[in-house]
């Protein structure tokens, strides 16, 4: 038992740190990779600690950079998954709040900052804020999930949040009825295998077998686009036709609550068509980054236009259908990698240098 203990952890840990190592080597460019390495080794710190078998525990250094790494895992879960199916993710005030909040609890709870603070019962804490966490995560899952073009990742948001919940019912569970330390060699294999299985399946999905290597797959290249037949080009123009009226013409793409289903329903074809098509043959991933490219180039217009060259930057924002101008100065920096003041400053200058327009900030 204590050999098949130490293979499933030791199996399940390689197979992370070798899936990190090949993402780093061919996709290091790759958002999600970094969101997946912390989240990687996080389960690494947990699978060195997860068993009763005293003998089977790291000792010294390694002992307190597993407790380290396992103590955060839950915030490096929650990151991984949001960035997983927002392509765009950020961690905003709240993730990064309670990420904090997270952090230091368990620092103080591990005797990271001393022995004192180790006694304090902060157990039902974590355990508390581990509930919101994946209630939080489920709630942005469900909610995302009508915008999500890309149709097996849409699919997947059901399946990750139920799986969630089944997980935290388990664990709660367990430390209710049979209390935090309870650790038996059996549970504790158990959970090991399923993290094997889980490192597996990821690394499955990322990485494809060569006769000579191991490649990162593209998410792009995770979805076939088949060349369409005739009755399927005719449909497809008759969409783009439609979407150049939609977006061109009458502008849709202003109305801040717009939604798919509404943006389906004045395409005049089923959600799932309209879907298919806009992720294949428009290359978009998420309904409201398709959106936010239309506000974004009614903003660039506006802004580069001198008529306009003291006009308040909310009124822009608003015009070009977002919510708020917190929202538009996000993604506007996003995609210009400069504020939206800060592009019309540098536009205005250089047309004509020496009598530029200050401008409006907010």
């Amino acid at each position: 038992m204590q050999a098949l203990d130490l293979l499933l952890r030791a199996g399940a840990a390689f197979v992370l740190l070798a899936t990190c190592a090949l993402l780093l080597r061919d996709a290091r460019r790759e958002r999600i990779v970094w969101w997946f390495v912390p989240f990687a080794l996080g389960l690494c710190g947990f699978l060195a600690r997860n068993t009763p078998d005293p003998a089977l525990l790291p000792t010294g250094a390694a002992a307190a950079l597993a407790s380290l790494l396992s103590g955060n895992a839950a915030i490096a879960l929650w990151w991984f998954c949001l960035a997983l199916f927002d392509d765009d993710f950020r961690p905003g005030a709240l993730e990064g709040g309670v990420g904090a909040a997270w952090c230091a609890l368990a620092l103080l709870d591990r005797g990271f900052l001393g022995e004192r603070a180790a006694g304090l019962g902060l157990g039902p804490w974590l355990i508390g804020l581990g509930a919101l966490i994946v209630a939080h995560l489920a709630w942005r899952l469900l909610r995302d999930r009508e915008g999500d073009l890309v149709e097996p990742r849409r699919r997947l948001r059901g399946r990750l949040v139920a799986a969630l919940a089944a997980l935290l019912l388990v664990d709660l569970g367990v430390d209710v009825a049979m209390g935090v330390e309870w650790r038996p060699r059996g549970f504790c294999m158990l959970q090991n295998a399923a993290i094997g299985l889980l490192a597996t399946w990821i690394a499955l999905r990322s990485l494809r077998a060569d006769a000579a290597r191991l490649a990162f797959r593209p998410a792009a290249a995770a979805v076939p686009v088949r060349a369409p037949a005739a009755r399927d080009a005719e449909a497809e123009a008759r969409l783009h036709a439609r979407l150049r009226t939609l977006m061109t013409v009458e502008r849709i793409h202003r109305d801040p609550g717009l939604t798919f289903a509404g943006f389906a329903a004045r395409m005049g074809a089923p959600a799932p068509e309209v879907r298919r098509f806009v992720n294949h043959a428009l290359g978009a991933r998420h309904f409201r980054a398709f959106l936010n490219a239309y506000r974004l180039a009614d903003a660039r217009a506006a802004l580069a236009d001198p008529a306009q060259a003291r006009r308040k930057l909310v009124a822009v924002a608003l015009d070009s259908g977002f919510a708020s101008l917190a929202s538009f100065t996000r993604a506007f920096r996003e995609a210009e990698g400069v504020s939206p003041g800060e592009y019309r400053r540098r536009l205005h200058a250089a047309a004509a240098p020496g009598d530029a327009p200050a401008g409006q900030d907010t």
